[in-house]
């Protein structure tokens, strides 16, 4: 697995309108999208939820890198480009991945959490804890699905999970879920991923 976001910031002004209209026009056309997990087109909009800025983040749980490397450069990526600009792509190895116990509802919500990796900590106990507490995340009330990996560059771990209800049980920065492209969710592995 590998999780991967961009985001465009947006003017503090911008009408918010417009993302939600592009993704409920295009939104439509990863559904079906080979080695994708899940695509969750998401939004933060200043002064909801905690939120400083107006952003578009979508975030990816990639099953093929032939698949992430496919929408990047077979044309797809190209429209948010041409609309937006080239933005800067984080890219994370997958730790683990787990359905949360609200696996079945849709989500509305979805929670990111950026931290360090502390020097000196050992990486292997550090990389079990974070993949167990992926699974204690998923197993709270409204967890829809919940992730974790590992940007071994900056030495950054990121923890994302999908929520059916506006209280996420998760500490980050807050994003509304606009629409999930979810084509390979069933084939993602669930668990430690070493």
């Amino acid at each position: 697995m590998h999780a991967m976001q961009y985001e465009f910031a947006l003017p503090a002004d911008y009408d918010m309108g417009v993302i939600r209209s592009r993704v409920a026009r295009v939104g439509h056309l990863l559904d079906g999208w080979d080695g994708l997990g899940v695509k969750a087109y998401l939004i933060r909009e200043r002064g909801r939820h905690g939120s400083p800025v107006n952003q578009y983040a979508p975030f990816y749980l990639w099953n093929t890198l032939a698949g992430m490397n496919g929408f990047l450069w077979g044309g797809a990526f190209q429209g948010p480009v041409d609309d937006f600009g080239r933005p800067r792509i984080r890219q994370w190895t997958g730790l683990a991945f787990e359905e949360g116990a609200a696996a079945g509802f849709p989500a509305a919500f979805a929670v990111r959490r950026r931290h360090p990796v502390p020097d000196g900590v050992e990486l292997a106990a550090f990389m079990a804890d974070a993949a167990d507490g992926t699974a204690r995340l998923a197993a709270e009330e409204g967890a829809v699905l919940a992730a974790s990996a590992v940007d071994t560059d900056a030495w950054e771990l990121v923890d994302f999970s999908l929520w059916a209800h506006d209280v996420p049980k998760a500490e980050g920065d807050v994003f509304q879920v606009l629409h999930l492209s979810q084509p390979g969710r069933e084939e993602l592995p669930r668990g430690r991923q070493w």
